[in-house]
């Protein structure tokens, strides 16, 4: 916990100096504190983007990227900022610093932090973005902007990876900044994400933020933009973001199309991202085919996409039962998921109507234009991979349009302290967590409090696995586990091996000496399958003798 403040101390100024380099560029979408600090996130999530594209973001990186923002900070003494402050507000900060601290230093439990978050920060920080990674492990093909500003200041800064808390810091200081209160009652449901670089709080954030700009009238179409595209590039299930700014340019402010360009230039920057790793411009989508020669195999791609449709329906049905539903029982099946996924559809469903009758009577443009933005994300994600996670900003959005004008300061902390104790509770005492909400995956992961967490974040270490070679790629693997969050690198999954061979294919390098030039796949060789099958031999039977382990001592 004292560590994380401890980050924040440092982080906020530098950030802020950074803010003020960018906003010579690029004007803010809003002033004071939380406008350097926006700017700053944005401006170093840009820049590392460029650099990984040439060197690791290691300490090289991250100690004279935040010594400039310190620089900068106090030559402009924009420590002077904080004097709008009162010290009533200082209070409020404070102990919200504290509450948000003291979550984020609870052990990690969303799964794709050991699945995707942590491998993606390692090969970034040791290799920075690797040409074709995706036929390495397809998850990390991805390489999400909020991954690749984790990795910049995880080295020293920010080596428990908790960026997520100190963005919860910063908005905090917006909230109370603009005096926009009702966002104050989201915080306590975003601690949940604060313990993971997860991309889906810092998403969640920014577009409240942008949303609130918008409704205030924000005369600065092309800087809301510009942001917008960058909280797509995050997390291209955003779209609806961009698109609402992009129609409020058009139609409310009527601004020209030149200042849409630094916007439309970020976009352009996450489809030569994507297309690096990924070989298209979309994860995961394989279209449009530009012929780049280390797009991942179509039969990995494949696997992958009957595994997203199975996903829809929460692993409850085989991906054959799901092809073979008729129209009426894809949108029941749906609905009717066991647990509390199912009733999580329903009420987005629910909610969604009610925002559009809403929107029907107040005939406003503004909300007009947000509701048709939500529509078409909502169909895309629909047709996609009808997953909760996907849509979840949704609830807060329309949360916060339906209720902004009836929220005050005194309502909003005292919402604010209850749930954030009752988070609080949870996360000590996950127990009462998974026993009355099983269906609550994530629960059964989480950890009881301990008191070191008073001073330092909990983290997981493991670093047990095997060394295997199959062509010139020699890899590790995780011993008895799924996930490579602490195997040296190269480390491939256990999924994608099973779904390698069974495709027939294996990654290679490129230039087996040299790993930043990248990663692409071929197929086995009579020899290469054997040593493919002594690798899943391998593997089967360290299970084996974990089981009969468990079997000899019962």
């Amino acid at each position: 916990m004292l560590l994380i403040l401890l980050s924040a101390i440092i982080l906020i100024p530098s950030l802020m100096g950074w803010g003020k380099i960018i906003n010579g560029v690029l004007t803010p979408f809003t002033k004071g504190v939380a406008g350097y600090l926006f700017s700053g996130v944005f401006g170093v999530s840009i820049i590392f983007t460029i650099l990984a594209f040439f060197i690791p973001l290691n300490g090289y990186v991250e100690i004279p990227a935040v010594l400039i923002g310190i620089l900068f900070f106090f030559k402009n003494s924009l420590y002077k900022e904080f004097g709008s402050f009162s010290k009533q507000d200082f209070t409020v900060i404070i102990f919200a610093a504290a509450t948000i601290a003291f979550s984020s230093s609870f052990y990690p439990f969303i799964l794709d932090h050991f699945g995707y978050y942590i491998p993606t920060i390692k090969w970034l920080t040791e290799f920075g973005m690797v040409k074709g990674i995706s036929n390495l492990d397809l998850t990390l093909g991805q390489m999400s902007v909020w991954q690749i500003f984790q990795a910049g200041l995880s080295n020293f800064l920010d080596p428990s990876l908790r960026i997520n808390s100190i963005l919860l810091i910063i908005y905090t200081v917006y909230i109370i900044q603009e005096k926009t209160w009702i966002q104050f009652c989201f915080i306590p449901f975003l601690l949940l994400f604060s313990q993971s670089p997860s991309p889906d709080l810092p998403v969640i954030v920014f577009s409240l933020v942008v949303l609130n700009e918008i409704i205030k009238g924000n005369s600065l179409a092309g800087s809301v933009f510009a942001f917008s595209a960058f909280v797509f590039m995050i997390k291209p299930t955003m779209i609806w973001l961009p698109l609402l700014s992009f129609l409020y340019s058009i139609f409310i402010v009527k601004s020209r199309f030149t200042r849409l360009l630094p916007g439309l230039v970020i976009i352009l920057l996450f489809f030569i991202k994507n297309m690096y790793t990924f070989g298209y411009p979309v994860f995961p989508v394989s279209l449009p085919d530009l012929g780049l020669p280390w797009t991942p195999n179509p039969e990995i791609l494949k696997t992958s996409s009957k595994f997203a449709i199975q996903k829809t329906y929460d692993m409850q049905y085989s991906y054959e039962e799901i092809r073979n539903f008729s129209t009426l029982e894809y949108i029941k099946n749906w609905f009717f998921l066991d647990g509390i996924k199912g009733k999580i559809n329903i009420l987005f469903t629910i909610i969604l109507i009610i925002f559009i009758i809403f929107t029907i009577i107040k005939k406003n443009k503004i909300i007009t234009l947000i509701c048709i933005s939500i529509i078409i994300k909502s169909i895309a994600v629909l047709l996609f991979s009808a997953q909760y996670r996907f849509f979840i900003d949704v609830f807060f959005v329309i949360f916060f349009v339906l209720f902004i004008n009836y929220f005050n300061k005194k309502i909003s902390i005292v919402i604010f302290s209850f749930f954030s104790l009752i988070f609080i509770i949870f996360l000590t005492a996950p127990h009462i967590l998974y026993t009355y909400l099983p269906s609550f995956r994530p629960g059964s992961f989480m950890r009881k409090f301990e008191m070191k967490q008073l001073y330092e974040p909990s983290i997981y270490h493991y670093h047990t696995f095997n060394s295997y070679k199959i062509g010139n790629l020699k890899f590790n693997v995780s011993r008895k586990y799924p996930y490579n969050f602490d195997t040296p690198l190269p480390a491939i999954s256990e999924g994608y091996i099973y779904n390698n061979v069974r495709a027939g294919v294996f990654p290679q390098m490129e230039d087996k000496t040299n790993m930043h030039k990248g990663f692409i796949w071929k197929k086995l060789t009579p020899t290469q399958k054997k040593e493919a099958q002594k690798v899943i031999h391998s593997i089967e039977n360290a299970y084996q003798q974990n089981n009969n382990l468990h079997s000899k001592s019962e």
